[in-house]
């Protein structure tokens, strides 16, 4: 099974918020729908923020967020990959491969000089991609809020 990357478009809201539902659920949140829907809003600008879905059979499987920004470390822009989700049903088929890539591509077009994204430590399946695309930091995350 052959799968597309192509940019999120307006007609694919109700796909992905069936995704971002999955999404949150993994992560034991909950967003009231004003903020799923600004956010999905911001989504389609593509500024600063650019989305991907991913699509196979017809069917959308997956997505990826990418949010450009300044550094103070560099004169080159970096790339957070704030978002990353694959429909359980597809995963280690190579959809979520696809859409690191498709960030790291948008990122090039953006002269992005880093990408870099976090994950939880127990996210195993996921850490054995990401091992094989990008190198494994340090750093700790703190966080307000």
């Amino acid at each position: 099974m052959s799968v597309s990357v192509r940019r999120l478009t307006v007609g694919d809201e109700a796909d992905w918020r069936s995704l971002w539902a999955g999404y949150l659920a993994y992560y034991k949140t909950e967003l009231n729908d004003a903020v799923t829907a600004k956010i999905f809003r911001r989504l389609l600008t593509g500024s600063p923020h650019f989305a991907f879905v991913a699509e196979q059979n017809g069917d959308i499987v997956g997505f990826v967020h990418g949010l450009p920004h300044a550094s103070t470390w560099s004169v080159s822009d970096y790339c957070y990959l704030e978002d990353l989700y694959v429909d359980k049903s597809v995963r280690g088929s190579g959809i979520g491969r696809a859409l690191i890539e498709a960030v790291y591509a948008e990122a090039d077009k953006r002269g992005c000089g880093r990408v870099y994204w976090h994950t939880e430590s127990y996210n195993e399946q996921a850490r054995r991609l990401y091992d094989t695309l990008a190198t494994v930091t340090d750093f700790v995350q703190y966080r307000r809020g």
